[in-house]
């Protein structure tokens, strides 16, 4: 199997290539997160998604990776990471203070076998369901950036 090559027409190192693979994972999540805000559209579909619990799913995802690998990255991707995070941070809190048309960009909710309830309503508040609710009950669900 061949091995990649660098523009220099060297073999990478490992740990350029860990470092190539680190940028890729963030860029990666990053994507995600802004796919479920509707800030990209769905690949498949073309149409926008908003599933803002999804999406803070993936930002978490990105807190922990930066808590989990602190001191251990170089400064360059410690740069990736912080601006990702500011980037996907600043992107949910316009999510959620926007009031797009929720009930037709996100897809409909799993129907439970068991009680033919939907998922969605079985599970707490969600940050949507805050958002749209007075300005009280929204700072009790919203996470701070």
């Amino acid at each position: 199997m061949n091995e990649p090559k660098t523009s220099s027409g060297h073999e990478p190192t490992r740990d350029e290539l860990m470092s190539a693979l680190f940028a890729h994972l963030v860029m990666q999540q990053s994507n995600m997160a802004m796919m479920l805000m509707g800030k990209a559209p769905h690949p498949e579909t073309g149409q926008p998604v908003r599933d803002l619990q999804s999406a803070k799913l993936f930002i978490d995802l990105l807190e922990m990776l930066e808590a989990k690998t602190k001191g251990n990255l170089t400064k360059e991707e410690q740069n990736l990471l912080k601006q990702t995070l500011m980037a996907v941070r600043m992107g949910f809190v316009e999510a959620v203070e926007s009031p797009a048309a929720q009930s037709n960009t996100k897809p409909p909710p799993a129907q439970s076998t068991e009680t033919g309830k939907s998922a969605e309503a079985e599970k707490a508040p969600s940050v949507e369901a805050a958002a749209s609710a007075p300005e009280e009950s929204h700072k009790k669900f919203t996470k701070k950036y």
